[in-house]
């Protein structure tokens, strides 16, 4: 056989080349069939990643892109929003979020910020993220394009509440006076607003 006197002296460059061959693929083989299958839950509190790109499909909405302090230079309204990746109703909230970045998202400064990277201090700035949460997540504030806070709720909020707000805020006509949307699924986490 190939492996009688391998390891006392090499005749054979072949046979450690399909040993190492036959050992790799063992190691593939039992790791695989180990490996546990991926399973998301939107209505569960367990931590399977970041909840904007898995329930959303949005990646682009975290890390943010601006400060609220940055925000409130650019002179333009702001959307913060409070959450974190291990909390059920942040996870279901994820898809309103990503549908007010869709509308809303090149007229305002969204900033879905993790509760987990404010830093506990005594005080904050109103410039300052924490200085504006409430302990709660999901947690949504919306500030005109002056920073003055127009809403501030906590949990989930339907996205046409939000909308008849920021209507306001831009100047829009009413939701009663446009083109009826309906919401159709795109799967099991999305649905869009259609005609």
């Amino acid at each position: 056989m190939c492996f009688s006197g391998v390891f006392s002296r090499l005749q054979s460059g072949l046979c450690w080349r399909k040993l190492c061959i036959f050992a790799i693929s063992l190691l593939i083989l039992l790791n695989g069939v180990n490996m546990p299958t991926a399973i998301a839950g939107l209505n569960d509190d367990r931590y399977e990643g970041d909840i904007f790109t898995l329930y959303a499909g949005n990646g682009s909405l975290v890390p943010p892109k601006v400060t609220l302090e940055q925000a409130f230079e650019r002179k333009r309204p702001t959307i913060l929003i409070f959450y974190v990746d291990d909390n059920s109703d942040s996870k279901q909230y994820s898809t309103v979020v990503s549908q007010l970045q869709a509308f809303y998202g090149r007229a305002t400064d969204i900033i879905a910020l993790r509760v987990d990277a404010i830093l506990p201090k005594k005080t904050y700035a109103k410039t300052e993220a924490g200085y504006y949460y409430s302990g709660v997540v999901p947690q949504t504030v919306l500030f005109d394009e002056t920073g003055k806070v127009i809403l501030n709720q906590k949990g989930s909020i339907p996205y046409e509440q939000l909308d008849d707000v920021l209507r306001k805020v831009f100047k829009l006509v009413p939701r009663s006076e446009s083109m009826q949307l309906k919401r159709q699924p795109v799967n099991e986490f999305n649905t869009e607003l259609i005609r």
